[in-house]
């Protein structure tokens, strides 16, 4: 369990928002590049100080559970967007999403205020055998697919549908290797629920030949629905598909 304290926030487009933690406990952070997720703990408004649980194993949920609300933070899943060991900062990035707590906690922190992470590792995990890559996702997920860009081979041949909420949400801040091609997707003024562009581009893409990796995930509909998609109607092993579900349209995480 690592405690850090936030030390700036940057907005790089509207949807989004970067807040970077640091702190000489950071130390015990082994960066591992690609899609390395922490559990993120943050006080809830009103509250004056973080707790952390002890635990560095699973009994760490039920030490937070065991908390009366009053105490208890709020505890989410992030990807670590970039870290800098040599100054001791990691930043996670927040797709905003209305008046949710982590949007709001991420809208409100200010340098000094405390924040703790736990290390989950990744599940970017391409096969051997893969000649090229499938990575989807939406706005949630965009921070992972980008720190997976930028932590890849020049090797990688990719094609990448990445949908966000408006065109001014499409991204420039990164790098990739010359066989990534990005296709963006902006939901724009549309009703369509997030993820449902994304999974249309890539049910009417033609993919490339050969053996490929996909890694989907974002809203729970978008993931399930590429799988679904790719073994059903494109015959692509199971084994090669990672697809995570982020979160439910409509339902708000537990906590």
């Amino acid at each position: 369990m690592i405690t850090l304290e936030v030390r700036g926030t940057t907005k790089p487009t509207p949807a989004f928002m970067v807040v970077t933690l640091g702190g000489p406990q950071l130390d015990h952070l082994t960066p591992t590049g690609f899609d390395q997720t922490v559990r993120l703990f943050f006080p809830r408004e009103g509250q004056q100080e973080l707790w952390m649980p002890t635990a560095s194993s699973e009994a760490w949920m039920a030490q937070v559970l065991l908390q009366p609300k009053s105490r208890r933070p709020w505890v989410r899943n992030y990807t670590v967007r970039r870290v800098r060991p040599e100054l001791g900062e990691v930043d996670i990035e927040f797709a905003l999403h209305g008046d949710t707590p982590a949007s709001a906690w991420a809208r409100r922190a200010r340098p000094g205020d405390r924040a703790g992470i736990f290390d989950m590792g990744v599940t970017y995990l391409p096969p051997d055998h893969a000649e090229w890559q499938l990575l989807v996702g939406e706005e949630s997920a965009l921070p992972a697919i980008l720190a997976i860009l930028e932590h890849a081979p020049d090797s990688l041949a990719a094609e990448v549908f990445l949908e966000v909420p408006e065109e001014a949400d499409f991204r420039t801040d990164f790098t990739a290797p010359d066989g990534v091609r990005v296709h963006w997707l902006a939901r724009g003024g549309t009703d369509m629920p997030p993820g449902a562009a994304a999974l249309e581009a890539v049910r009417s893409a033609p993919l490339r030949p050969g053996p490929f990796y996909t890694w989907a995930a974002g809203e729970s509909g978008l993931a399930t629905g590429v799988r679904r998609h790719l073994v059903r109607d494109r015959g692509v092993p199971k084994r090669d598909i990672a697809f995570f579900g982020y979160w439910r349209n409509g339902r708000s995480a537990p906590g």
